[in-house]
């Protein structure tokens, strides 16, 4: 048929790329990891300031992180979870979690991505009201441009239309709130506690339309990192927190990103002085050894599911791969490298010249609203015109940027007209000057596309 597309190169379907781009355009095959470099199959060494996917925090080869998963497989490669079964490895890990979360979390439950946590956080909302004798409590609030995942339900609670564009699904019981985004978001008039001051009376005023009595939860990350890294503005969650608490509406905190070290504390809760009822984790859990992730709630949600479940008598949920012992033994090792090494020192102490490198860039023309924390940062910008009209360039200026920078061995996130930079929390103050020295010669070659 004339419309047919020709046969693909190659069988795998990319996630999150234009497939179509895909069958003309030829993408690095990387084979290897040292550090915070990654290698091709040609040999050409990609400084990697994404962490891959936000998620090798600890950097490639790490020795310990490849001996503790060796050890395990070879000890005992899998074993369920369920009916109360446990492993080793997986009671160390669970009781090492609890030991390092915010003091009023208690009990854990695992699963293999950050999708599967947070599908797993909102079930656990929705059974713990439940517990309660209010089933009416079923709609869950979330950030408009945030990121919770890419399964049915997790990529429904995130507020970015281009995680909806491919789905025939209603977005039904989630509902946005405006993002706490100072630098867009903000009217002209407004300052930050103005800003703040707002978008917590508009959130409660949503709650008050929805009626409190069917609102299950809130779920929201401490930096929105797909979204931009969007820090938010001062006061935003105390007080946030205060509505929440007046309505009895859950609060999750989903740690995924920030979780492990990136916003220079072991968890961002820390960082911003959130209190969560329920926090998701993953990525930086195992540094993505393995694929590894969980969900800790507080006595209160815990003793709602228990007492569900005398109700019932089953806790009806769970994974295959549900505390894997090999992902346990990863990630228990994980946070003993990040305890051993003062990896949280490092990242306080080298965010400062990855602070100051970062907010250089502004003087560059084109770069706009330049924010971090942390080891995580980002900024917007400013759109080029063509040169036959005066109507920016949408949505490509930073996918030009992004694949310009591969061609000078450096990996960044392009996230519409945000470029985004997450290193391994292990880089170096001389591996940051190196980076920011391929990110600015990237750039002036990017400009140089619209001169």
């Amino acid at each position: 048929m004339d419309h047919e597309l020709e046969e693909i190169p190659h069988p795998q379907i990319h996630p999150f790329s234009d497939l179509h781009s895909l069958r003309e355009e030829t993408r690095p095959i990387i084979e290897r990891g040292e550090g915070i470099y990654l290698i091709d199959t040609s040999g050409t060494r990609y400084l990697d300031a994404m962490s891959s996917l936000w998620c090798v925090t600890l950097g490639y080869s790490q020795p310990r992180l490849v001996k503790a998963a060796k050890k395990q497989l070879s000890d005992l490669p899998y074993s369920h979870s369920f009916r109360g079964r446990s492993t080793p490895s997986v009671n160390k890990l669970a009781e090492k979690l609890i030991d390092i979360a915010p003091k009023q979390i208690t009990n854990v439950f695992f699963a293999s991505s950050g999708s599967e946590a947070n599908e797993s956080a909102i079930k656990i909302a929705w059974s713990f009201h439940r517990s309660k004798g209010e089933q009416t409590r079923r709609k869950i609030l979330s950030h408009q441009k945030s990121y919770h995942g890419s399964a049915i339900f997790s990529a429904l609670l995130s507020g970015s239309a281009l995680m909806h564009e491919h789905q025939n699904c209603e977005l039904t019981d989630i509902i946005f709130t405006t993002t706490p985004d100072f630098h867009n978001e903000a009217l002209s008039e407004e300052n930050e506690e103005d800003f703040s001051n707002r978008l917590v009376t508009e959130l409660e005023n949503l709650i008050l339309r929805e009626r409190p009595e069917t609102v299950a939860a809130f779920i929201a990350e401490p930096v929105m990192g797909v979204g931009g890294v969007i820090i938010p503005p001062k006061n935003y969650f105390k007080n946030i927190q205060k509505v929440l608490s007046r309505y009895g509406i859950l609060f999750i905190v989903d740690e995924v990103i920030c979780g492990f070290g990136r916003t220079g504390n072991m968890f961002g809760s820390q960082t911003f002085n959130l209190t969560p009822d329920i926090m998701t984790v993953a990525k930086g859990l195992s540094s993505a050894y393995f694929p590894m992730s969980a969900v800790l709630i507080t006595k209160k949600v815990n003793d709602g599911l228990t007492m569900l479940s005398e109700q019932t008598g089953l806790f009806s949920h769970g994974f295959t791969s549900s505390g894997h012992p090999v992902g346990a033994a990863v990630a228990m090792e994980t946070i003993k490298i990040i305890e051993e090494d003062r990896i949280l020192d490092h990242v306080k102490a080298v965010s400062n010249l990855f602070k100051l490198k970062l907010h250089g860039l502004s003087g560059t023309a084109s770069v706009l609203n330049v924010r971090s924390v942390g080891l995580m940062g980002a900024f917007d910008l400013e759109l080029p015109k063509t040169r036959h009209s005066n109507l920016p360039i949408i949505n490509q200026a930073g996918n030009k940027l992004m694949n310009m920078a591969q061609k000078h061995s450096l990996f960044i996130r392009a996230v519409g007209d945000t470029i985004i930079l997450a290193p391994p929390l292990i880089i170096s103050e001389s591996e940051i000057n190196i980076l920011f020295e391929r990110l600015s010669d990237a750039i002036c070659d990017w400009q140089k596309c619209y001169s």
